[in-house]
């Protein structure tokens, strides 16, 4: 049965049939090396991966520079710990190496790992007392909020409830680092939702934008950008840092 589902899966992921264009590739070389060491190569324990032949290495934009944007904003700003709300869990275990995390999420992320603290969670009520984090971050994580999608409650204002969360723990001198969709303003039920800009500055009016980096709509990263530039994306990825005062 696992051999089967492995086969199957070959055919239908990252693309479906793609793997099709690999199938005779894989059995040349199959054949080639099972003549040369016959023992080491049985269909049982066949694992065929058809999509990887590639030029250059895939990757998601928003996901890759998000996560390389706030590594290098935690390590210039040296907190003595940091809060994560729902962030992509690969990029909160390379963050514990270097500073002390506390990782809240919906769905509590099971693990034990030094510097790493994981905390059940709801992002529209935290648990932790207004002002009181010194720095906090939720990357790719507010768009879903009330959406229904991870299990969560449906609520048709989620996200403005999540970022008024955010706002409120957020402790005087503190810093936020937030990233979210930007474009043409939208829901796409029930998988995310599409903000403009602005929409994230006013539904923050506690505090002050300190930077904007962006991902276009062609994966290109852009460091610094103006709030208003970014207005003409269909589905980039605004990342904001926020202070309070």
């Amino acid at each position: 049965m696992k051999t089967f589902l492995r086969w199957v899966s070959a055919f239908l992921t990252p693309i479906p049939l793609a793997g099709l264009a690999g199938l005779p590739r894989y059995l040349i070389q199959w054949r080639r090396l099972k003549s040369l060491k016959p023992s080491d190569f049985s269909v049982r324990d066949s694992y065929p991966c058809l999509a990887d032949w590639v030029q250059s290495t895939p990757f998601d934009p928003h996901y890759f520079y998000q996560s390389a944007w706030l590594a290098r904003q935690i390590a210039h700003a040296k907190p003595g710990r940091h809060t994560d709300v729902g962030s992509d869990v690969r990029m909160i275990g390379v963050l514990s190496a270097f500073v002390d995390v506390s990782f809240v999420d919906f769905r509590p992320l099971q693990t034990r790992l030094d510097g790493l603290q994981c905390i059940a969670g709801n992002l529209t009520a935290l648990e932790f007392a207004s002002g009181s984090l010194e720095s906090l971050s939720c990357l790719h994580v507010i768009e879903h909020v009330g959406l229904g999608r991870y299990g969560d409650p449906l609520d048709i204002d989620g996200s403005v409830r999540a970022l008024s969360e955010l706002q409120r723990v957020l402790a005087p001198g503190g810093r936020l680092y937030i990233s979210v969709p930007i474009g043409r303003e939208r829901v796409c039920f029930n998988a995310h939702r599409v903000f403009s800009p602005r929409t994230i500055l006013d539904a923050l009016p506690e505090l002050s934008l300190l930077k904007m980096s962006a991902v276009d709509d062609h994966g290109e990263y852009l460091d610094a950008c103006d709030i208003d530039s970014c207005n003409g994306f269909e589905y980039g990825c605004g990342m904001f840092v926020f202070a309070r005062s």
